[in-house]
């Protein structure tokens, strides 16, 4: 498909069929619009990478037919791609003003603010992109200013949510009602876009203003020092604990990069106007010790974070026996070992743990099914389209949504081309998508040679080789190794290794390649024997 016709198209290249790295196209009248461009975070499959973006090559192919981006929020999910791929797309962004001053953050360390327009809108705003028209409708989420979006086509409208949850007491901001949502849903939906995070849920989400009471007892009863992690994110929850500290008696520090940003963007926008002065580390640390309370990243067990350097003793502020670390935030899914070892090292120094396990001082940010339910009744939407989540999400809620009266539902994953309207909705076409990741300062294919290779060196190990001839007569061999399970008879490996070598080298043949290949494979045999593993081995040939 070159273009979009006289249709209503959706098509997701990134956050259907996993949790993270949203990027969500419409196309009407031959032209396309993109909600959101985030990415998701490196996990044990992808050694050394930290981040993993969706491939655009869907629309970069069509990028002449894309209209602009719109931001629903500043979570990186749905935000980090930006400085990464936005340029290349060259149309302007469109984000309301605290999502637009994070991303006005991340385009200056890349040094592309002159590069990607960004138009700042209200968090309601209504404007048009050609066929597409926009309205923008705040609802509660763990950060502040997500808007969901309205698009009117043509051919029908979309309720797109974004990440979201219903909140009677958000703390920040101020949420759609239910009797503007119910407005929407008497002016007719056609299909829901809906985030499926904790579908599985049967209890709603909770409360941001509920968690004050929790936080309060979880530090008042600290007696020394008290670390707190949460999302660097949620600025309603530093709110909180900014009344937190207050109300004990404790002087706020503030530990992480991310903290700072956030705090810097929401108050320069209005929010957290009322947020106590912060002290540094070096006066932090010639406080009383239950007279601190410290607001750490790193809640997610991220090596370079403060609460891991903490851990570790490798940072400013210093833990000892007796103190106190809160962890006013979730274990994301596949970061339980890595919190799991936080958590260790400072049990292992006497310093107590408070988790949301033990007392009420977390909920998530997005909707357990009551609220799902709540939204349907007001929008009474035609067909629901489940998104962010993973399968087993995306098929609970359409499961759910047929259950609470929906007439339709599609469940789609990255790549399924989507026709909404006219006619009945259905998959017409699967285009390719896929992922990419950032590898230093370099942006590579998620499966290509290069992450393969290093699998595979991870794995079993490297072997080089390098053998000498002189007058094509060979010479000597040398043979060294990295990451190959030998420890005790070292000698006695290269050893044979390199007799492996040399018997490959002295065959009579003049085809370097056959001879490069018979060596690599007499080295190979001799680890397999040795180790069961199958090393890379990487063979010279060097002529003197």
């Amino acid at each position: 498909m070159t273009k979009p016709g006289k249709e209503l198209l959706f098509l997701a290249l990134g956050g259907s069929g996993e949790i993270g790295m949203n990027a969500n196209l419409y196309g009407c009248d031959g032209k396309w619009i993109m909600l959101d461009l985030g990415v998701t975070f490196g996990t044990h499959d992808y050694p050394g990478i930290d981040i993993i973006m969706p491939d655009l090559e869907f629309i970069e192919d069509r990028k002449k037919d894309l209209l602009g981006i719109v931001l629903t929020h500043g979570h990186e999910d749905h935000i980090g791609a930006l400085p990464y791929l936005a340029a290349d797309l060259g149309v302007p962004l469109y984000a309301n003003r605290f999502t637009a001053g994070l991303i006005a953050h991340k385009l200056a360390e890349e040094g592309l603010e002159k590069e990607v327009k960004i138009h700042t809108v209200d968090i309601d705003a209504q404007f048009q992109l050609g066929p597409f028209g926009i309205r923008l409708m705040p609802l509660a989420h763990s950060i502040l200013e997500m808007s969901a979006a309205v698009i009117d086509t043509p051919y029908g409208r979309v309720f797109h949510t974004g990440d979201w949850k219903l909140d009677a007491d958000p703390v920040l901001g101020i949420p759609s009602s239910a009797s503007a949502l119910t407005a929407i849903g008497d002016e007719g939906v056609d299909v829901l876009v809906c985030d499926s995070t904790n579908a599985f849920n049967a209890d709603a989400s909770g409360s941001e203003g509920d968690l004050y009471d929790g936080l309060l007892e979880a530090v008042g009863e600290a007696r020394g020092r008290v670390i707190v992690t949460t999302f660097a994110s949620n600025a309603a929850r530093l709110a909180t604990l900014g009344r937190v500290a207050t109300e004990t008696g404790r002087t706020l520090c503030v530990a992480g990069r991310s903290l700072d940003r956030i705090l810097g963007v929401a108050r320069s926008v209005g929010y957290l106007k009322d947020f106590p002065a912060t002290v540094d580390f070096d006066e932090a640390m010639r406080l009383p010790r239950d007279k601190l309370m410290v607001i750490a990243t790193g809640g997610q067990g991220e090596a370079r974070a403060a609460l891991a350097r903490m851990a570790s003793d490798n940072h400013q502020i210093k833990l000892q026996a007796g103190d106190t670390v809160v962890f006013s935030s979730k274990q994301i899914p596949g970061n339980e070992v890595a919190i799991g070892r936080i958590m260790n090292q400072l049990a292992a120094r006497d310093v107590l743990t408070v988790t949301e396990k033990q007392a009420h001082i977390h909920v998530s940010g997005h909707p357990g099914q009551p609220e799902l339910a709540a939204l349907y009744g007001w929008l009474r939407p035609k067909l629901v389209l489940p998104v962010h989540g993973e399968i087993r999400h995306m098929h609970e809620q359409a499961r759910f949504a047929l259950e609470r009266g929906v007439p339709g539902m599609l469940v789609q994953e990255n790549g399924d081309l989507c026709r909404l309207a006219p006619g009945p909705a259905k998959i017409v076409e699967r285009v390719r998508s896929g992922r990419l990741i950032l590898d230093g300062d370099v942006i590579l294919p998620a499966d290509g040679e290069t992450i393969n290779e290093r699998r595979k060196l991870a794995l079993n190990g490297q072997i080089s080789v390098a053998t000498i001839f002189s007058e094509g007569r060979f010479v000597e061999s040398a043979v060294s190794y990295r990451g190959v399970p030998v420890e005790d008879d070292r000698e006695a490996f290269v050893d044979e290794m390199r007799e492996a070598a040399e018997m490959a080298a002295v065959a009579p043949t003049k085809d370097r390649e056959k001879l490069r290949e018979a060596i690599r494979l007499g080295v190979r045999r001799i680890a397999t024997d040795w180790t069961g593993k199958k090393p890379v081995v990487d063979v010279m040939l060097i002529d003197i």
